[in-house]
């Protein structure tokens, strides 16, 4: 094996920016086999518009509720951020009606910013969401993950931070993620988190994140998936790791960018801490979640030990 292999083996990872609501067990059963010990999961529209509050209601139920338990249950920690997707902001009554219902959601436990939000087409609707939600993260406190757009990305991203620090938010308060070669400069001048979303075939591809901490270093620089229901891979954040050391990058660099700088970002809030992935309660696998279980008629696990091998 070689001394980079070992070296990603032994290292823990987090992926900071990864849609877990649309991965599977499997997901869950090789993340953490990969050593990925925690993730964060931002709120994100589903594919088609929801055309009801209650819907939006359900969903964030989800990513504080259930998702959080079907994490644990399989070793990893799991944290979301709760916010009005850019996509969703043009409608703008149901908008409304969401951002009455925020509140609620963003003082639940395991919450650690407003997010993901920001600009899809930069419309004056999405502005007006995104403003909206940027006051109610000054108002509470809170950090807030910012979606840049995939089209006029440059201009919305350098729109995004100018709206920021109107409304009076700390750069070290922000990530801005999805960055490419074309933004990250203005983002790192201006002193944000600086979050980088490895992609099969759009965002930023392994080999290039790779030459961009080879090139800027790993101060503010965040790596993640944003594993969804598109072509994607869950397993991305090791696997640029993986790449990284092969390609000679310091291994301390590797350990910020896809570890240590997630956690000193969004540990910021209070919400997240080693602690919580180091020393874990037990995993019992018999335990329910409003009635229902991880299982499909496997063996449960409890703390490591199938229940069948367990001492009565």
């Amino acid at each position: 094996m070689s001394e980079s292999n070992q070296n990603s083996q032994k290292m823990m990872f987090i992926d900071p920016h990864i849609h877990m609501a649309s991965r599977t067990t499997d997901d869950y059963q090789t993340m953490r086999a990969s050593g990925i010990v925690a993730v964060i999961e931002p709120a994100f529209w589903m594919g088609q518009p929801r055309t009801a509050v209650g819907s939006f209601k359900d969903y964030f139920s989800s990513l504080v509720g259930w998702e959080r338990f079907r994490a644990a249950q399989f070793g990893i920690r799991h944290y979301c951020c709760i916010g009005l997707n850019a996509k969703e902001a043009n409608n703008e009554a149901l908008s409304e009606e969401v951002m009455e219902i925020l509140p609620l959601y963003a003082c639940k436990e395991g919450v650690v910013a407003i997010g993901e939000i920001g600009f899809d087409d930069i419309t004056p609707a999405e502005e007006k969401f995104f403003r909206l939600q940027l006051e109610l993260a000054l108002e509470q406190d809170m950090l807030v993950m910012v979606h840049t757009p995939h089209r006029n990305k440059k201009t919305g991203t350098s729109r995004s931070m100018d709206l920021i620090e109107d409304i009076g938010l700390s750069p070290n308060r922000v990530v801005i993620d999805h960055n490419n070669e074309e933004t990250m400069q203005e983002v790192l001048d201006r002193g944000y988190w600086t979050g980088f979303t490895i992609y099969p075939h759009t965002k930023m591809g392994n080999e290039r994140m790779a030459e961009v901490v080879r090139r800027y270093g790993c101060e503010r620089i965040i790596v993640d998936s944003s594993a969804d229901w598109g072509e994607s891979d869950p397993l991305a954040v090791p696997k640029t790791a993986r790449l990284m050391l092969d390609r000679g990058i310091p291994a301390n660099h590797v350990r910020a960018v896809c570890y240590e700088n997630a956690i000193a970002a969004y540990g910021q809030t209070g919400q997240m801490q080693a602690d919580d992935w180091l020393n874990p309660m037990p995993i019992d696998q018999r335990q329910l979640f409003s009635g229902n279980s991880v299982l499909r008629g496997q063996e449960p696990i409890v703390n490591g030990i199938p229940e069948k091998n367990l001492v009565q």
